[in-house]
């Protein structure tokens, strides 16, 4: 289960708060020793508009398409 958090400032520090139902179903009680492990999601927004080419999406989509199918 992926659980999406937003850091917030507290004091000096930053934290999350992880909700109810996420240690309910994990079976997290206060002072457990978890594993977090840490994905922050790419920006691609720069990305998106830097492909130049002269053809359109659909049929860009529908030649990747062609090369997925069996």
């Amino acid at each position: 289960m992926a659980v999406e958090l937003t850091v917030r400032k507290w004091g000096n520090s930053c934290g999350v708060v992880l909700p109810k139902e996420f240690l309910r179903e994990k079976k997290i009680k206060p002072n457990d020793k978890i594993l977090l492990e840490l994905i922050k999601p790419a920006d691609l927004s720069d990305v998106f508009g830097t492909l130049k080419t002269k053809m359109s999406g659909q049929k860009f989509k529908d030649l990747v398409r062609k090369g997925w199918e069996p």
